[in-house]
């Protein structure tokens, strides 16, 4: 009984000892995004189209809600994103600017919906076009896509439109693609060019 006795007091103090001092750190705290704007700005003459896509529960279970995204023919767009954290009124745009080398926005949409790029986007292939802003690059010379340029097609098209950000920390290279590291935004539009 003794030597239990001792045993407790011994366990009781080893726990007392211990503080919040000792718990490991997050190594990086994702944050919560339940707003992304898409702002289609046509060159030239014309108003901005904007898309707001928002997440009515932050982190819960509900699905972002993706409004359709109309556009018009034979036009070109300046596509620029702004992610929102509402719920703490912050800007993630700003972290995602200051982490390019740890982030990279994908595209992939319906082929034909555009002259410029061509094809269906870089989310099955990196290889895929996609006119990123260069401007944006890491330093690296690694795209990161909050600013994109899109020329929609000659003729009424409809499709989908979808955006990837990709999370990846000390993997982002010239040839990461959209299955390596982590999806912060994985969103699909229904998309009408008229």
């Amino acid at each position: 009984m003794k030597y239990l006795n001792i045993l407790m007091l011994a366990l009781l103090v080893g726990f007392a000892s211990c503080d919040d001092d000792d718990a490991p750190e997050a190594e990086n705290e994702e944050e919560v995004i339940d707003q992304v704007i898409l702002t289609f700005s046509p060159a030239g003459a014309g108003a901005d189209v904007v898309v707001t896509a928002t997440d009515p529960d932050g982190d819960g279970a509900a699905d972002f809600v993706t409004p359709a995204i109309a556009l018009s023919v034979d036009q070109t767009y300046t596509l620029t994103l702004e992610i929102n954290n509402t719920i703490e009124g912050e800007s993630i745009t700003d972290e995602i600017r200051e982490e390019d080398d740890e982030h990279m926005f994908f595209y992939e949409f319906t082929s034909g919906l555009f002259s410029s790029p061509s094809g269906n986007g870089n989310v099955d292939s990196r290889d895929g076009a996609v006119n990123y802003d260069a401007s944006e690059n890491d330093a690296d010379g690694n795209p990161l896509g909050l600013t994109t340029v899109w020329q929609t097609a000659a003729t009424a098209q409809s499709g989908k439109f979808r955006i990837i950000l990709k999370h990846q920390p000390d993997i982002k290279s010239a040839t990461s693609t959209a299955q390596d590291g982590e999806s912060d935004i994985d969103l699909e539009f229904d998309i009408t060019v008229n």
